[in-house]
């Protein structure tokens, strides 16, 4: 698990010099990676082009079915919403979350799509 945590982090790294936002997804299966995602939004301008949706996109496509419940998925941050609903359909057997929301803010911190969230209110 700790060489799919460090690669985790390379990749995010690694977007990061190239003008990319430090978000990285690697999903495996048997203790084999699948598949491996960046964040591509800043490069591609597709809002969905998130590491975790990039990711599943590639391990649906080379394990040919839209169930991952016997894949292991390793992202460097909480999901944001997009991405957490994406992983539910899939159904991975487990999700490990390196870093919090607080300790990667520093690095990136988008507020808006978590304040708009709990700011709905029933009437």
């Amino acid at each position: 698990m700790t060489n799919f945590i460090k690669r985790t982090i390379e990749l995010a790294t690694e977007n990061v010099k190239q003008g990319g936002r430090p978000f990285a997804c690697i999903i495996t299966q048997n203790n084999v990676i699948v598949a491996e995602g960046t964040n591509q939004v800043a490069q591609t301008k597709d809002p969905t082009a998130h590491a975790e949706i990039v990711a599943i996109r590639e391990a649906t496509a080379k394990l040919k079915t839209e169930h991952l419940t016997d894949c292991e998925f390793f992202i460097l941050a909480h999901p944001c919403p997009m991405c957490l609903a994406a992983m539910y359909y899939c159904s991975p057997l487990k999700v490990t979350f390196i870093t919090t929301r607080d300790e990667y803010k520093k690095y990136y911190e988008d507020h808006r799509k978590y304040s708009e969230f709990s700011a709905i209110v029933r009437d």
